[in-house]
């Protein structure tokens, strides 16, 4: 630990800042929310996946005209191009997700597949025979004939798989998973990279991240497949919350992968001194492999980065030269916030919130989620030119809208380092274990989800705030270190309260019924009670320990808690049925202990049902 203060320079301080935002309006609510998109293999045309739309966009490159859409029955994750440029595959919808493929010279459409739950991030294999797509929430990889969508194999990975990307001659596929698996009460706890063996269809080696990586969204690879490039938060997470310089509880990474060795090469970290970089999301590199381009979702920027000397200095490092006082060594590379300095630029977009980017030459495109938009970077200058590529009239914000935005939005915070989806991705939980002040120092907790917060009351895991709008507004003044006018903080409550669970990728089987009656035995329902599965109130179920032993915690909300591992106040299980089994081993927290095997596992099922 006195090591990691004295090499990044750390400060205490407690620091106000006000910043200016713009102001919610009336008016409809179509947005297009661009989040990916895709180029023809000869770069004259740019498809674009509108979310919230639910279409995908045809844009002219030369013209930056959109000339054409293509209506689709839900909501579009992701997109891929075959080899030739001929057919495009649009993954969508969940829980029963799709695939869609579309001829590009007509746009209509030539197929449908089945996809599972949450389908994303669809790749196409170098012969185009194979479609390899992200199934989200069953925590795997399908892999899809493309001719007909028979599924040729369902490939485990680790928890949420969320981009992908794939050799040049098609043997292994890079796979980022988004989150951390397993416990949270551990010394270590960090997402990981799958690198999956094509010729076997399964995960031939699994690259563990610097402790505190999540929230991975982007994989892009090196022209000739040697290295792969995973965008991700690196979270402090072991630090108590007590200040933000120098990246004191969250950091913005890019980790590089040796696919030669299937080994990390190093986490590097994209901030600056004293300017975070927040929530680094789609990263892309240039044919000639020179330039690697990041886009940070949070500051509306993308960082330019020199490749070749990248890895120059990267390999000076491996060679046992120091490259600066801070690093000496490959492992200190994730502690120094200058690494970068003098092989990175960072381009101010026009929009907010990009998202997807892809290369067309020496111009990066950008898709805008929050100003419906594209950005065009020419790369070509030391000076890049930016421009917007419009994707139809301007749309103002409602308050839903604007709060969404607050809360990707890393302008809230001192020095831009984090915003409120660092910690809570898609406003639900990071996976780990947080040090906040709100309820003294030295007891670290799980990050909680923020879905139907604003409906069961008290909030945080120890109900210290008695209300979300109470801790919207802390989580603003001491996680953020900033203070804003009231307006923003309501406008986060809107959003918030619009958030719904998703579905559960649990099927209702007979499991799932007897379940239910289990829970019943169990006086489970006691306190998960009523339609929010929840009565509102703390209790103590010997679930604390050591200063924590007689604490009262708050009684969640079963809803969605397929999704919210890791469970408990610390995060020590890892799994529903350590729930219900090891870490309740006075029944305490429900009648457990006499339940078979057979009905803790249709306890279990019911509960990942709701």
């Amino acid at each position: 630990m006195s090591r990691y203060f004295y090499r990044m320079g750390w400060v205490l301080a407690t620091v106000v800042v006000l910043a200016i935002a713009p102001r919610a309006m009336a008016g409809p609510a179509a947005y297009r929310s661009p989040v990916a998109l895709v180029a023809t293999p000869d770069g004259t045309r740019l498809y674009v996946a509108e979310h919230t739309a639910n279409r995908v966009a045809v844009v002219d490159v030369e013209t930056g005209a959109v000339t054409g859409h293509i209506a689709l029955p839900a909501s579009p994750t992701g997109l891929a191009l075959s080899p030739t440029g001929n057919r495009l595959y649009v993954t969508a919808g969940l829980p029963n997700g799709r695939v869609y493929a579309y001829a590009t010279d007509t746009l209509s459409r030539t197929g449908v597949f089945e996809a599972g739950h949450s389908p994303t991030a669809p790749v196409v294999g170098p012969g185009g025979a194979r479609l390899y797509l992200c199934n989200r929430f069953g925590n795997e990889v399908l892999v899809l004939d493309t001719r007909n969508g028979a599924r040729i194999a369902s490939i485990p990975t680790s928890r949420e798989p969320v981009a992908a990307a794939i050799t040049p001659n098609g043997t292994k596929l890079v796979v980022a998973n988004h989150l951390p698996a397993g416990a949270a009460d551990g010394n270590y706890a960090a997402s990981v990279v799958s690198i999956i063996d094509t010729t076997n269809n399964r995960v031939g080696a699994t690259v563990q991240l610097p402790n505190g990586s999540n929230a991975l969204k982007g994989v892009c690879l090196s022209p000739d497949g040697r290295y792969a490039y995973v965008t991700h938060v690196l979270a402090r997470y072991q630090l108590p919350t007590t200040q933000l310089e120098r990246g004191w509880m969250n950091t913005n990474a890019l980790t590089v992968i040796d696919l030669d060795a299937n080994t990390l090469v190093a986490t590097v970290l994209l901030d600056n001194v004293d300017l975070g970089a927040a929530n680094p999301w789609g990263v892309a590199c240039t044919a000639d492999g020179q330039r690697l381009c990041v886009a940070h979702a949070g500051t509306h920027e993308i960082s330019v980065i020199d490749r070749p000397a990248l890895h120059a200095k990267l390999d000076r490092l491996a060679a046992g030269e120091a490259v600066s006082d801070v690093s000496s060594t490959l492992e200190d590379v994730p502690t120094d916030l200058a690494f970068l300095v003098d092989i990175r630029r960072r381009v101010a977009l026009p929009g907010k919130g990009p998202r997807g980017v892809v290369m067309v030459g020496q111009m990066a495109y950008a898709a805008q989620y929050f100003s419906d938009d594209l950005a065009s970077v020419d790369l070509t200058t030391d000076r890049p030119g930016v421009k917007t590529l419009s994707l139809g009239p301007d749309i103002p914000m409602t308050q839903v809208r604007l709060g969404e935005f607050y809360a990707q939005d890393a302008g809230l915070c001192f020095q831009r380092w984090q915003s409120c989806a660092s910690c809570h991705p898609d406003m639900r939980s990071d996976g780990l274990n947080w040090d906040l002040l709100n309820d003294g120092m030295g007891n670290p907790k799980n990050s909680k989800s923020l879905v139907l917060s604003h409906k069961t009351p008290p909030v945080m895991i120890s109900g210290i705030r008695p209300d979300a709008e109470t801790a919207v507004r802390a989580g603003i003044k001491y996680i953020q270190f900033a203070v804003r006018p009231e307006e923003d903080a309501q406008a986060i409550d809107a959003y918030l309260k619009s958030v719904v669970p998703t579905p559960s990728p649990q099927p209702a089987d007979d499991a799932v019924r007897r379940g239910r009656a289990v829970f019943t035995k169990a006086e489970c329902a006691n306190c998960h009670s009523g339609s929010l599965y929840t009565d509102l109130t703390k209790y103590d179920v010997g679930t604390g320990i050591g200063r924590q032993a007689d604490w009262c915690f708050d009684t969640p909300t079963l809803l969605e808690a397929w999704r919210t591992a890791p469970y408990l106040h610390d995060g020590r299980a890892a799994t529903l049925d350590e729930v219900v089994g090891v870490c309740n081993p006075d029944d305490r927290h429900g009648i457990t202990s006499n339940l078979t095997a057979d009905e803790r596992a249709d306890l279990v099922a019911f509960l990942r049902s709701l």
